[in-house]
């Protein structure tokens, strides 16, 4: 029985009203948690259960109360669920949930997730969401194989891969590849752990470790790897092979008197685990970029006009792609959805979020890619970076401009500052433009305009749209209804 049909025993899911239930009832379980993430996922628990009292079909009387606890309590005693099924705002709550519980990675709460995803796919079995959260949650729990299949699933229903799954495939697959390669050459470097290869995976492991706890790696070892290689036949989740692998190699390297042998193990070892976690690089040069600084980009704005383009319902109807082509520079953020007529055609700026991967194959002249920590940074370019996709790339200098440039902490800008907001804030700081003008900023008031597969995503609570706009409308020179010039 696999991680996925243990749980499943446990936890019943793909009837909505059992989902529901169980949401409601992990609610009350998480009352007075200090966990920050479990915080996080009890917030997006009380918006689910507000949609679910908003949107069921209760009984007309008496009057029931909205609190979250009543919601609860109806919850526990089964309140009807939506007569037409899971609609999309109840689809977007669950799925909020399910991925905060994700996110939290705790065993209930992982539990959660999957009664969640079996719901979504049941109820919706096309659902990109749904899908796309079915593999992350499968590779979490190690069954890498039924999660390379809820990836290819969730590819075969969109155009547009913004979440990168293309390359996280490859990644599973070659490090699918390389540890066989491994576990092929242990069992060559061991051949007596082919006796031990068929019995109960746990047992023999045990005995290993109790060979080498007396000093007999003569017999420690062909167990343990004997061990490895009964995971491996079993199809034994991802995790567990990777957690023993790690182990044996850890007490291998104490012991081991034939350093090449070792050392091609260990290669081998690495090079899967850098698989799982990057994917492969097809080239690390990411096709010869220039790197620029602050100073470099300065230098590159200078008294040149420029506009920052909404992602905003306002300016896909706006019809003012001629005057927005017209400026010397055009900024466009994360998302973007390119449509001449109203948006103009032109991008030379591409200011980006790390953490997806929308837009970032368009030909731009610049691209500065934003996020908080310098290691995830790092990460991102070096896996969604598309070589000749952009001439110039912001570097280290320009990777957080509130927080670096503007040392604005948490104590004065507590909200994690927009991708918007962070380019904005750099262009005012540099303060090197005649013409510094915003097209369509009504901060979501009229609706998101991105790309398709962009189109799901949530306005999130994390950041602080209101002091953003308060600071924008305290520098505007002049405002209209599409356009606030800062110069």
């Amino acid at each position: 029985m696999t991680t996925v049909q243990k749980r499943r025993a446990r936890a019943r899911g793909g009837e909505l009203d059992d989902c529901l239930r169980a949401c409601a009832v992990h609610s009350g379980k998480l009352v007075g948690s200090v966990d920050r993430r479990r915080v996080e996922l009890a917030e997006q628990l009380r918006k689910l259960l507000v949609v679910w009292g908003t949107t069921s079909a209760a009984a007309p009387a008496p009057p029931a109360p909205t609190g979250a606890t009543a919601l609860l309590k109806r919850a526990v005693k089964g309140a009807a669920t939506p007569a037409s099924g899971i609609g999309n705002e109840l689809l977007d709550a669950l799925l909020a949930v399910a991925n905060k519980a994700l996110e939290c990675g705790y065993d209930d709460e992982l539990n959660l997730a999957l009664v969640i995803s079996d719901t979504v796919l049941a109820q919706r079995k096309n659902s990109r969401a749904g899908w796309r959260l079915r593999a992350r949650l499968l590779e979490t729990l190690g069954e890498e194989a039924e999660a390379l299949e809820a990836y290819e699933r969730y590819l075969a229903l969109t155009d547009s891969d913004g979440f990168g799954v293309r390359a996280r495939i490859a990644g599973l697959r070659a490090a699918g590849e390389k540890e066989r390669e491994l576990l092929a050459l242990l069992g060559r470097q061991c051949p007596r752990a082919h006796d031990f290869a068929r019995g109960p995976a746990t047992d023999v492991w045990a005995e290993g470790l109790a060979a080498h706890a007396v000093g007999d790696w003569t017999e420690a070892e062909p167990r343990l790897v004997g061990a490895l290689l009964a995971l491996a036949a079993d199809n034994a989740p991802v995790n567990d092979r990777q957690e023993l692998l790690s182990q044996y190699l850890d007490l291998r390297t104490t012991e081991d008197q034939n350093l090449p042998a070792l050392t091609e193990a260990v290669a081998l070892y690495a090079e899967q685990r850098r698989n799982r976690m990057r994917g492969p690089v097809t080239d690390p040069t990411i096709g010869g970029v220039q790197w620029i600084t602050l100073g470099e980009f300065r230098n590159q704005i200078a008294g040149k006009s420029i506009c920052l383009i909404a992602n905003s319902g306002r300016v896909g109807a706006s019809s003012m792609g001629s005057e927005i082509d017209a400026y010397d520079l055009v900024v466009r953020f994360n998302s973007y959805k390119i449509d001449p007529k109203h948006t103009g055609s032109r991008t030379d700026i591409h200011a980006t979020i790390h953490k997806h991967g929308f837009n970032w194959d368009q030909r731009v002249t610049s691209r500065l890619v934003f996020g908080g920590v310098s290691g995830d940074w790092k990460y991102s370019l070096r896996n969604r970076l598309v070589p000749g996709a952009q001439t110039y790339l912001g570097d280290e200098s320009l990777r957080w401009p509130v927080r670096n440039i503007g040392k604005l902490g948490t104590d004065v800008w507590s909200g994690i500052p927009t991708t918007g907001f962070n380019m904005l804030y750099l262009l005012d700081f540099l303060d090197v433009s005649p013409t510094l003008d915003l097209i369509g900023f009504d901060f979501y008031e009229s609706g998101a305009y991105r790309v398709q597969e962009a189109m799901k995503l949530a306005i999130t609570s994390v950041h602080e749209y209101t002091s953003e706009k308060e600071w924008v409308m305290q520098r505007a020179q002049s405002v209209t209804d599409m356009r606030i010039s800062l110069r």
